[in-house]
């Protein structure tokens, strides 16, 4: 078992949080700054075939390298690990921004730069995630941890709003490569702080990387995304493409399941899953990523299509949801602090998150914009009992050397269950969509939907058009909460174990019951 060579004194977590929450925010916003100048971009460099990729590489890069960074923290240290990761991300941003510029050769080579560059971004990107979720670990007990959780869960409803508004600010008054330099001073304030106050434990442990693991880790991760990515779009389910690369995804992680059996530090240990509440808030995790990413994709769609509104409004009218998440993500880790009792709020959660996507199903053409707002709130409120605390229960389930592990793992599965949600939720509103007025009207899957030309229609067909629309959209949100009321039931079973009073690893001489009671801790619960 690691043991703590170092235990310095316990810094300012306050000035601390503060880097990291400007390290949090630099990977949640970029992604929602870029995709407003997404339309810019593809004109410049007349790519419009190909400027998905410039999304797609971000994602592959961010998903395939968040359980590694969480695994590299562990072995190595995590103030080195994150910082590394934070240089990354920048060099990654300038780069973009650099792209198709006299320096690196001009617009011809533009776009495939773009692409290159935002692969590497999201390698950095990745590493930011997960470091800031584990560095809390390290610095904060559990019992004290949900109330900065609940903070940086803030961070993240405050970077979905205000991305899309910098975004278009950004785009429409600046260069689109101020969307990437934009990171370069808040990164270089996060890189300061953090590298002059930060000092973290140090667990002394044998440094074997499992390189094979790794490579078939990233195979296997890069095909499922690409199957989710290109499936119903780019090519048909059962293209040779598309079943190709399910077949890969199949191979690599069966045989990354029997490398990691063997390897003496596997990338993600596997005995993790053995343990219950582990195991559960993973599969948790992979359904709330499933949900939220995957249908509220389609909440701007609707506010802009069916209530008119402009794509810088669509962010303000998003708020409701956001206020909902923020609060309660507050409240809910102040009171995880104050009780050490948790297990509850995952189940609310999930009741609540099932009856705001349930609610959303009610969406038509007469949908006022205020009961709009009321259901988006409920679904926040949801939100906000699931966010941080599945991230406290996965890493309250496991031992502290195994703590960036953990929280890389949690990253990880409800990073793969948004992608999985955003193909899956995208294809049925393509199909119901096809069979409708709007479907008739832009093409049959809405893929080419103009909102210039639907607003030039005759009234009565215009109004068949945005009711095949609402209809679409309503349609997701119901297969959403098929999805979604599997949450508190799996979250019924989740056993609430004390929350650990100090980050302090278990004796190496102890008894198996003494190692028990050091990792999971024996604090009163109140």
């Amino acid at each position: 078992m690691a043991q703590a060579t170092q235990t310095p004194a316990r810094p300012n977590v306050r000035v601390v949080l503060f880097g990291l929450m400007i390290a949090m925010m630099l990977a949640m916003l970029d992604n929602m700054i870029v995709s407003t100048a997404l339309p810019r971009i593809a004109f410049e460099f007349d790519g419009a075939n190909h400027f998905t990729w410039i999304v797609t590489a971000y994602v592959l890069g961010t998903t395939v390298s968040t359980p590694i960074w969480g695994k590299l923290g562990d072995l190595y240290g995590r103030k080195t690990v994150f910082l590394t990761s934070v240089v990354i991300f920048l060099v990654g941003s300038a780069l973009c921004g650099m792209s198709g510029s006299a320096l690196l050769g001009g617009v011809d080579n533009g776009m495939v730069e773009l692409i290159v560059f935002r692969a590497v971004q999201g390698l950095g990107a990745g590493g930011l995630m997960v470091g800031v979720m584990a560095i809390i670990g390290d610095l904060v007990p559990p019992r004290e941890r949900g109330r900065y959780q609940g903070m940086i869960a803030g961070i993240m409803a405050i970077a979905m709003v205000a991305g899309p508004l910098v975004g278009g600010f950004i785009t429409d008054n600046l260069s689109w490569r101020w969307a990437f330099y934009v990171n370069l001073p808040l990164g270089g304030v996060a890189l300061l702080v953090l590298a002059t106050t930060m000092h973290l434990p140090k667990y002394r442990t044998e440094h074997k990387i499992d390189w094979l693991g790794a490579a078939l880790l990233s195979v296997g991760i890069t095909a499922i995304v690409l199957v989710t990515t290109w499936g119903g779009n780019s090519y048909d389910w059962t293209s040779p493409q598309i079943l190709g690369l399910a077949a890969l995804a199949l191979v690599s992680l069966v045989a990354f399941g029997l490398v990691e059996r063997r390897a003496p530090e596997p990338i993600l240990p596997l005995a993790l899953f053995a343990n219950r509440n582990f195991a559960l808030i993973s599969v948790i995790g992979f359904l709330l990523g499933f949900a939220m990413f995957g249908a509220m994709n389609f909440l701007p769609l609707y506010q802009q299509t069916v209530q008119g509104a402009s794509a810088t409004n669509s962010g303000l009218l998003l708020l409701p949801l956001m206020f909902g998440m923020l609060v309660v993500s507050l409240v809910v880790g102040r009171a995880i602090t104050r009780t050490g009792r948790y297990r509850i709020f995952p189940i609310l959660g999930g009741v609540v998150m099932t009856l705001g996507l349930a609610l959303l199903t009610r969406l038509d053409v007469g949908t006022s914009k205020a009961e709009s707002s009321l259901y988006m709130v409920v679904l926040g409120v949801g939100m906000g009992f699931l966010m941080q605390t599945s991230m406290l229960i996965a890493q309250n389930s496991v031992e502290q050397k195994d703590l960036g592990a953990a929280s890389g793992a949690a990253t990880f599965f409800r990073s793969i269950g948004g992608s999985f949600g955003i193909s899956l939720f995208g294809a049925i509103f393509a199909n119901r969509l096809a069979g409708s007025a709007a479907g008739g009207a832009f093409g049959g899957g809405g893929g080419g939907m103009d909102l210039e030309k639907l607003q030039k229609l005759p009234p009565q067909l215009r109004e068949a058009v945005l009711g095949g629309l609402s209809d679409a959209i309503s349609h997701v949100f119901f297969w959403a909460v098929l999805f979604t009321v599997a949450v508190p039931v799996l979250a019924w079973f989740i056993k609430e174990i004390p929350l650990r009073t100090a980050n302090e690893p278990a004796a190496p001489d102890a008894t198996p019951e003494e190692q028990a009671e050091t990792v999971l801790g024996k604090a009163p619960v109140a």
